[in-house]
């Protein structure tokens, strides 16, 4: 029991427009445009969008890059989310009132245990599109201590089981293949994945072919992560930028990051930056970009 326990800490140790108007009109009193009083923030967000690409939008001269319809990255761009103003939940239905990290909620359930952390948002975003397109022989991720947990497997009705740091297959009964059993999976992998495993996992790219479904990540003692939902591009320049959505501890709702360093584009990032970039809650490398095979 106690190397069980040991195993399981370590495990979650290593386991974010323009208005359309015309009729531009001026203010006397603060001697600014309609435009001009408006604030960055509320340019680039349209509160009454539901889902990812209809709420946030690029900031002036900058277009929204589009994907294919069965791609990762279209999968990502149009997560829904919750109402304008909504707080991010944790597991335990209290709430993140930080408004310094989040601009907006992604409408997903997380479960009602402490597993739906950084690593494990990644994981489970990349897993339900995998799912959502039936390509359930892709879904596997490994343990911290290497196993690997295929979700092909699970489907005959194999579960895992563990003792210590060992941990194999076993019998579980009939062959299943609802989405209420594709969440035990993931909650199992969540207890026993982390930012160390799937960082070993993924393959490292250049900061110059950031594309939206690659992570920032660091493996590692607690280690952190988080994933490009959406990117744009300023077609005369080249500039490419990027909005960021992350899970934190303990276990809470995916969060659209906003971007403490430019207060005239959050929440959007830009991808031209040198060494570090820095996030609400955690600072990456630029070399700390990878992405799933």
């Amino acid at each position: 029991m106690v190397a069980i326990l040991k195993f399981c800490c370590l495990t979650f140790l290593f386991s974010c427009f323009f208005p359309s108007d015309s009729s531009v009109r001026f203010d006397p009193e603060s001697g600014k445009t309609d435009l001009q009083a408006i604030s960055p923030l509320t340019q680039l967000i349209d509160t009454s969008g539901k889902t990812l690409a209809t709420r946030l939008n690029p900031p002036a001269g900058f277009s929204r890059i589009n994907f294919p319809n069965n791609a990762f990255a279209n999968y990502l761009q149009n997560l829904p989310l919750k109402p304008h103003g909504a707080k991010v939940k944790y597991f335990n239905g209290q709430t993140k009132e930080d408004n310094r990290v989040y601009d907006a909620v992604v409408s997903l359930p997380i479960g009602k245990r402490d597993l739906h952390q950084c690593a494990d948002a990644v994981i489970r975003l990349r897993a339900e599109w995998l799912f959502s397109n039936n390509q359930f022989e892709k879904i596997c991720f490994n343990f911290t201590n290497g196993f690997k947990a295929c979700y092909s497997e699970w489907m005959k009705g194999r579960r895992i089981a563990v003792s210590g740091n060992r941990v194999w297959w076993t019998d579980g009964g009939l062959p299943v293949n609802t989405h209420e059993s594709f969440w035990k999976y993931l909650e199992t992998v969540f207890a026993y994945a982390g930012t160390l495993s799937l960082s070993k996992e993924m393959v490292a790219i250049p900061l110059s072919e950031l594309s939206v479904g690659d992570v920032f990540i660091q493996g590692g003692l607690p280690g952190h992560a988080v994933i490009i939902v959406d990117m744009a591009v300023n077609k005369n320049t080249g500039e490419k930028l990027f909005l960021l959505a992350q899970s934190y501890m303990p276990a809470q709702e995916i969060q659209i990051l906003k971007n403490p360093n430019n207060s005239s584009i959050s929440p959007w990032y830009t991808a031209s930056f040198t060494t570090e970039i820095f996030t609400p809650e955690w600072t990456f490398r630029e070399t700390d970009l990878k992405r799933f095979r």
